[in-house]
């Protein structure tokens, strides 16, 4: 089975989530976000490939994990391991910009 979405955890306050999560919105790829503070869950995954930190941005691609990643080096593992998701993108809706 293929990857239809991007796993987006984050958390309030990070400045790094708020500009990979604008730079992914903007792209319209498939992306879940998830806040590991209102999630445990979510938390305990984040710490599972973060060696017990809860450092995000952190992204799942399938079971690859990327750690605070460009959003160059995020499409470059879209490419080599989900290029299915660049087909299955959404133009960014109009008026909806985030705001950090």
């Amino acid at each position: 089975m293929g990857i239809d979405t991007i796993e987006f955890y984050w958390r309030p306050g990070c400045p790094f989530c708020a500009i990979l999560r604008g730079r992914l919105r903007e792209s319209g790829l498939p992306v879940r976000e998830t806040n590991i503070w209102e999630d445990s869950d979510a938390a305990a995954r984040v710490r599972s490939v973060n060696g017990g930190n809860e450092t995000v941005p952190t992204v799942f691609i399938g079971e690859r994990a990327l750690v605070n990643p460009s959003m160059d080096e995020l499409t470059a593992v879209i490419e080599q391991e989900a290029p299915e998701l660049f087909a299955l993108a959404q133009p960014a809706a109009q008026g909806h910009g985030s705001r950090h």
